[in-house]
């Protein structure tokens, strides 16, 4: 029964009463906490770190060095969600908007991918140019199309319940308003590798490699990996097709700031380096929350941005769930294969080809779709890659205040680097990571003289650090089987999960992982409907 939702108290379990306790401190917790409390709840936010934002946050890795911890790109949100949360208000400057993608050439060749302008690919192919603008309006169009899909509660199949059988109804309308053309085209290329589309569509290998970097980065797969269409298609229709690049001031610290503020204006309380240890349980539903000091907190109802292995295995416990969902649980994918480097710079590097300017770009290391699903062969065996692909940024371009007057940053987002590394991290990493440094050298020659200092995070690392299972950045990997109502497993596909009264809010859960908030108001307004 759901009727309870909104009770304030519930005896037993501590001394406070809450409607909601809101479990991690990221921004889909934040997001979802800031729903609740608008709806009238009495919502208590609990993180387990001293500051809020999970891994959206700006740390110093170097004395006088900060930087975005994992994401260092804003381009997920969708702008309605921004604006609803009222986030400008609340303190969130971009310090730079539709940021260019350049993929980066050794022979100096670098080719420019501008918002708004084909340009500079027309001086490298005329017909890579038009079939590129082809491309954009379609994916524009499959995004409009798609975000709304990613903006609810997906649909439980099977069931006769009214609202799930209009969501699967708005879902094929939607399709078919495609119109006929573009709904077979979109039949035809969902389940495709994006390696095969790409071929189809454009020659220039830089392009090709740049494209299929955005299908497969942050996940298991390489271009060649079936479902990497899908995963592209995603990336686009979580903005509903604005795939615009920005830097927040400050940061994606300064975007959790927002976050932070924007619930705290809304009435929710937060607690910091409260870590919760367990998820308590009364007469099968959930009662509360025990926090690692021994205090307990009751709550009607208790929604878990951590993710899903996480909240049943480990906070929650097995003995509160049936055999068969603990072994589903168990199965997600949820291995990291993603790592990050930053290197506090003395100066700034020069590539050689690009202009200062041209630096405040998103820069990427991806020559070809074949280069990259080289890379992803090694991470098949358990080994890193022997040339790595790489998404860079230099965010004290844009923002000088995060590096001592002259100096920068670099952000490195590196695949393949996978979590159960064979041999292990603690004898390799140095190894890798200088690896990597010469792989930049490769476009920035004179890199490795600029470098103060150095660090890298692997999946272990972001495992500890974040609390995230796996190291995984979307918590559960992208894929097939793992996605829509499916996701994170049947049984808790709808942000609810077989105990009573326990949600689910964090990338785990649909629409999927990434600076998006999606999932966290989606939660709130599933607990919401069914209070009501």
């Amino acid at each position: 029964m759901w009727d309870d939702c909104s009770e304030t108290a519930v005896s037993g379990a501590g001394r406070i009463g809450y409607d909601s306790i809101v479990v991690g401190g990221g921004h889909n917790g934040l997001v979802c906490a800031t729903y609740l409390a608008r709806a009238g709840r009495r919502v208590l936010l609990l993180e387990a770190a001293e500051r809020l934002g999970g891994a959206a946050v700006t740390r110093e890795f170097a004395p006088g060095f900060r930087v975005s911890a994992c994401a260092h790109l804003l381009h997920l949100m969708p702008s309605a969600l921004l604006r609803d949360l009222g986030l400008e208000q609340h303190g969130l400057k971009l310090a730079g908007t539709d940021l260019p993608t350049v993929a980066l050439s050794q022979d100096q060749r670098h080719l420019t991918l501008a918002p708004g302008s084909l340009a500079p690919l027309a001086q490298a192919s005329s017909v890579d140019a038009t079939a590129f603008a082809d491309w954009q309006r379609q994916l524009r169009r499959f995004a409009r199309a798609l975000h709304p899909v990613l903006a609810r509660t997906p649909p439980q199949l099977g069931s006769g319940a009214w609202h799930d059988r209009l969501a699967l109804l708005g879902l094929g309308w939607r399709i078919r308003r495609l119109g006929r053309g573009d709904m077979r085209e979109l039949l035809r290329i969902g389940g495709m590798c994006v390696h095969d589309l790409l071929e189809e569509r454009f020659t220039l290998p830089l392009l090709k490699g740049a494209l299929a970097l955005d299908a497969v980065l942050g996940t298991n797969y390489g271009p060649r990996s079936p479902g990497t269409v899908l995963s592209l298609l995603y990336r686009f229709a979580a903005s509903g097709g604005a795939d615009a690049l920005s830097v927040p001031q400050g940061g994606l610290g300064a975007l959790s700031d927002a976050l932070a503020r924007a619930a705290r204006a809304a009435g929710v309380e937060i607690r910091t380096a409260a870590t919760v240890e367990r998820i308590l349980v009364r007469d099968d539903r959930v009662a509360g929350v025990a926090l690692a000091s021994g205090e307990e907190i009751a709550a009607a109802t208790v929604l878990s941005s951590a993710d899903p292995k996480r909240t049943f295995l480990d906070l929650l416990g097995s003995e509160h769930l049936d055999a068969g969902f603990v072994r589903r649980v168990s199965q997600v994918r949820s291995r990291g294969l993603t790592a990050k480097l930053h290197l506090a710079l003395e100066r700034l590097p020069e590539f050689p080809g690009l202009s200062e300017s041209s630096l405040r770009a998103r820069l990427v290391v991806a020559p070809s779709s074949d280069y990259i699903e080289r890379a992803y062969n090694h991470a098949k065996y358990d080994e890193y890659s022997a040339a790595p692909v790489l998404e860079i940024v230099i965010p004290t371009l844009t923002d000088a205040t995060l590096a001592p007057a002259g100096k920068h940053v670099m952000s490195v987002i590196v695949q393949y680097a996978p979590y159960a590394l064979s041999g292990g991290w603690t004898n390799q990493r140095q190894i890798f990571a200088d690896r990597l440094i010469d792989t930049l050298c490769g476009y920035a020659p004179a890199l490795r003289t600029a470098i103060g200092a150095v660090e890298l995070l692997a999946p272990p690392d972001i495992e500890r650090e974040f609390r995230v299972s796996g190291g995984h950045w979307h918590h559960v990997e992208l894929a097939f089987d793992q996605l829509l109502m499916l996701r994170p497993v049947p049984g808790a596909a709808q942000y609810r999960t077989p105990v009573s009264g326990l949600f689910l809010c964090g990338a785990g859960t649909h629409p999927g992982g990434g600076v998006m908030g999606l999932p966290g108001r989606n939660a709130a307004r599933q607990l919401l409907r069914q209070a009501a």
